[in-house]
C-alpha cells in the first residue's frame, strides 16, 4: 500500500476544508492518511513564501476570486459548518506543538478535530491560552497539561524537525499531500491524490 500523508497548520481553512474530506478517501481506497503536524510560519520563512492575503495584496480581482472558489468548494462538498475565524489570521504554534505531544500519545486524530472544531466552525481564538485550554477541556482533554507539555523541548524541536523535512521534500504551504514521493497542493488537488493512491495501490 502507498503512504498517504497530510502536512497540515491549523492556520489554514483549506486544511480544514481537506480534513474534513480525507476520512472519504481512505474508505474509497483502503489508505489510512498518516496526519504531519507542520508550522506553516515556519514553511513561509523557509521557502521565502508569503500567506495568500499578503501575497496577493492589492492585486484586482484576485482574492474576491478565491474567496467565490472557497464558496463553490465548501456549497460542493456540503460543508457547512465552516465559518472564517473572526480572529484569523492566528499564531497557531501552540496548538500546533499540541498536535505533535497529542501524536506522542497517541491521540492525534482526536486532537485534529477538536481544534479544527474550535477553530474553523466555532470561531475562537486559538492562540490565547485560556482559550486553547478551555476549548480542549470541553473536549474531553486535560487543557493545562497540554499546555504544560508543549513547554517541552522534545516536543518543540519535533514540529520543527517535521516543518524542515516537509520542505526538504517539497512544501511551501499548506494544505501539502504525499502519497509515496508524489507531492499535491491544495485542497483542489485532492480528486488526485485519490487517483494517485489507486494507481500505487
Amino acid at each position: 500500500m502507498p503512504s498517504f500523508e497530510f502536512h497540515f497548520d491549523f492556520g489554514s481553512p483549506n486544511a480544514y476544508l481537506s480534513h474534513k474530506l480525507i476520512p472519504a478517501i481512505s474508505e474509497r481506497t483502503g489508505v489510512a492518511c498518516d496526519y504531519i503536524p507542520v508550522l506553516l510560519g515556519g514553511v513561509f520563512k523557509l521557502t521565502n513564501n508569503k500567506s495568500p492575503m499578503e501575497q496577493f495584496q492589492g492585486i484586482r480581482n484576485k482574492n474576491e476570486y478565491g474567496r467565490l472558489e472557497m464558496e463553490r468548494f465548501i456549497e460542493k462538498h456540503a460543508l457547512t459548518a465552516y465559518q472564517r475565524n473572526p480572529y484569523f489570521p492566528v499564531n497557531t504554534v501552540q496548538i500546533m506543538r499540541g498536535a505533535v505531544l497529542m501524536g506522542r500519545q497517541g491521540r492525534l486524530l482526536e486532537y485534529v478535530d477538536a481544534v479544527y472544531r474550535h477553530m474553523w466552525e466555532e470561531g475562537r481564538k486559538m492562540d490565547d491560552g485560556e482559550v486553547v485550554a478551555g476549548a480542549l477541556d470541553e473536549a474531553g482533554f486535560d487543557g493545562a497539561a497540554i499546555l504544560e507539555g508543549i513547554q517541552e523541548q522534545a516536543v518543540k524541536d519535533e514540529l520543527l524537525a517535521n516543518t524542515t523535512a516537509s520542505v526538504e521534500r517539497g512544501t511551501f504551504g499548506s494544505p501539502t499531500f504525499f502519497v509515496g514521493d508524489e507531492i499535491f497542493f491544495g485542497k483542489d488537488r485532492l480528486g488526485d491524490v485519490e487517483e494517485e493512491i489507486a494507481r500505487q495501490t
